[in-house]
């Protein structure tokens, strides 16, 4: 009896940590990063539909003993490497079969599928010239690639901390899964954190950057868009980005997809599906497995914090890149277009918009931007797809 008590004893977590006083450190480091996610997501809402499930799925992660997810089935540094699903069965746990959704690029194509069936592309559509600031938008995403190399990180590693500063999770994810998985859960969780904070990160750099009588500008109603333009878009931009950069296909393919299940008319039941079960489905999915990347071991390292500070940068630098992009518009049509649209070249849809529409109230109670700030942001997420295959393309 006594013998299986202390086999009992010896298998379970608190004997683990008892017994390990770095591990009981790191665990409780990991524990109070947890809470300040559970925070985030629950008592200040940001996020919360990708924050909680990431926070729960490093706690499983972070439980000792659980064996819930391991690493090394997907991440090694012999070259030779390959992940099998033959290892993983016989090995895996929970966790490592949610995250092969991660490793396989199922999960953010799918993600992107019901952010399609979500966007309205009219307002780019009206108006291509969007397009622009959508791509100014994108500087963030270089700095911090540049950033990251002058740091010592590798090629690879500073293209998936770079592609944080489009503003995009999945895409961030896409990235990371293939160039630099051992990085994923840190890129992960600043990317998604700093999306959260975008109401906060924004407006200083908004009205730094523009003048009183810039952030009043009112724009006129965009012009009507035709059912054919809605339905030929997503057709043209997945031949154009594919043919181009066909790394940015599973991303760009789906999300199109999804926008023409939307503007079709024909499949409403199925956009619907896309919009909402299928969505909430993947989005835990993808939180948890992503979440569980984040252990004590592979997340409390000096490159956790470079990665932190890079990816805030990554924000500021796109938001402000977008803004000079805007204010550029500004000059050329002679005052007709509000530069404060342009920092919603950030590919956060539709929380970007929303931003640069509450700014632009502040100055004029009567501006209405939202639509018009639709054009960039739409834009932004095509531009983050596009970026996101140029690292692909480059260093895959």
């Amino acid at each position: 009896m006594i013998d299986a008590l202390k086999a009992i004893w010896e298998s379970t977590g608190i004997n683990l940590l008892v017994s390990d006083p770095e591990l009981l450190l790191k665990t409780l480091v990991m524990y109070v990063i947890i809470g300040g996610l559970v925070y985030l997501a629950v008592v200040k809402k940001f996020e919360p539909l990708l924050l909680l499930p990431i926070a729960v799925g490093m706690l499983l992660a972070n439980l000792p003993g659980a064996e819930l997810y391991h690493s090394e089935l997907f991440i090694s540094e012999d070259p030779s490497f390959h992940v099998t699903l033959q290892n993983v069965i016989e090995n895996g746990g929970l966790l490592d079969f949610l995250y092969l959704g991660v490793k396989l690029g199922i999960y953010p194509s799918l993600i992107f599928l019901g952010v399609g069936a979500m966007t309205d592309f009219s307002p780019l559509i009206a108006d291509p010239k969007r397009l622009f600031m959508g791509a100014t938008a994108q500087l963030g995403v270089f700095a911090a690639f540049f950033g990251a190399l002058f740091l010592g990180f590798t090629q690879e590693e500073a293209a998936a901390i770079g592609i944080i500063g489009g503003a995009d999770g999945p895409t961030a994810i896409q990235v990371t899964r293939q160039l630099a998985p051992h990085l994923l859960g840190a890129i992960a969780i600043a990317a998604y954190s700093y999306m959260a904070l975008i109401p906060m990160i924004q407006p200083p750099f908004m009205r730094l950057l523009t003048t009183k009588k810039e952030r009043a500008i009112k724009m006129e109603a965009l012009r009507p868009v035709s059912k054919l333009e809605l339905i030929a878009f997503p057709i043209l931009v997945t031949l154009v980005v594919a043919l181009i950069l066909p790394d940015a296909t599973p991303l760009i393919g789906f999300l199109m997809f999804g926008n023409l299940l939307t503007v079709s008319g024909v499949t409403d039941r199925i956009s619907k599906a896309a919009q909402n079960e299928l969505m909430n489905i993947v989005t835990i999915f993808l939180g948890v497995s992503v979440g569980a990347t984040a252990s004590a071991e592979n997340f409390l390292q000096w490159k956790t914090l470079g990665i932190i500070a890079l990816g805030l940068t990554a924000f500021c630098l796109s938001t402000v890149g977008g803004l000079l992009g805007g204010k550029f518009m500004c000059w050329i049509t002679k005052g007709k277009i509000n530069p404060l649209i342009g920092s919603a070249g950030v590919s956060a849809v539709p929380m970007a918009a929303r931003v640069a529409q509450k700014v632009g109230r502040e100055e004029n109670p009567d501006n209405y931007l939202l639509m018009h700030a639709m054009g960039p942001n739409v834009a932004g997420v095509i531009g983050s797809a596009v970026a996101a295959g140029v690292f692909l393309a480059l260093f895959k």
